[in-house]
């Protein structure tokens, strides 16, 4: 289970998309960059945040910890920015929190930034991994990896899972379907082959091990009246989550196969103007 924090102080707002997350101090555990449920993607933007970052470390990715972050009715009120007080207000409650890394700074992409920096293999896992949940954020515009400590650190899982805002479209030939975001995908082009992280990931991530990722998530997110999910129990809407993840790790795995012919595409293709990535 996640630990829980309170948050004591509203230190500085990150003005990175559309969560806008901030640096929250709390009374336990110092620093913490905090999700709020009262931003307008939600509380299934926390969910997601919760379950791909956990799958993310059950496969060996670097992730910050993780935690869940108490936010009092009165917390923030002495903020100056309307549309601060605000989203706090809307925040009361269960939040979540990933540890702040304290002098990280963004992954770029050009030969003379990080060289090495992202060994093979785990370019290889990260496309598995944001193949697998959905992510269409790890691009050359927006990498969603931090450097610390001359390491790489996956952030920002929000827009992941995306089958949640409507479950009723995900059937089963849509869970094993291909991604067609991927094509976008940072290391599409100089990953090497699936093979090695498509076996890790489906020996990995069995059932046993998705139910206790989806333990870790409260019911108060599961149910949040924001997301219009009131009308099923968390344990049923944790049933869901599960059953459609197995249903992509099940074979045939048609969404890995559209990744491996993406990638032989994108290796013939010119490579990017540097000076378009931003």
């Amino acid at each position: 289970m996640l630990p829980v924090h309170t948050a004591i102080r509203y230190v500085t707002p990150l003005r990175e998309g559309g969560s806008l997350p901030a640096v929250v101090e709390t009374a336990e555990d110092g620093l913490w960059v905090v999700k709020f449920r009262g931003a307008g993607q939600g509380a299934k933007m926390l969910v997601a945040e919760i379950i791909v970052g956990l799958i993310a470390l059950r496969i060996g990715l670097p992730v910050p910890d993780l935690s869940l972050v108490e936010v009092a009715p009165s917390f923030g009120r002495t903020e100056g920015d309307p549309e601060i007080q605000d989203l706090l207000r809307w925040s009361d409650g269960i939040n979540v929190g990933l540890r702040y890394l304290d002098g990280a700074f963004n992954y770029e992409e050009r030969p003379s930034e990080h060289f090495g920096i992202v060994p093979r293999a785990m370019k290889a896992q990260l496309l598995w991994l944001d193949g697998l949940v959905f992510n269409p954020d790890r691009t050359h515009r927006n990498p969603n990896l931090l450097i610390w400590n001359r390491k790489p650190w996956l952030i920002d899982h929000g827009s992941t899972l995306y089958f949640h805002h409507n479950w009723a479209r995900m059937t089963p030939g849509r869970a094993r379907g291909p991604f067609e975001p991927i094509r976008d995908h940072l290391f599409l082009r100089d990953a090497p082959d699936l093979a090695d992280a498509d076996d890790l990931g489906t020996e990995t991530l069995d059932e046993p091990t998705l139910r206790e990722v989806l333990s870790a998530v409260p019911d108060s997110l599961l149910n949040d009246p924001v997301s219009g999910e009131t009308d099923a129990p968390a344990e049923e809407l944790r049933a869901r989550y599960v059953e459609v993840l197995l249903q992509r790790l099940q074979g045939p795995r048609d969404w890995v196969d559209a990744i491996r012919r993406a990638q032989g595409g994108a290796r013939t293709a010119a490579p990017r103007r540097l000076e378009a990535r931003r």
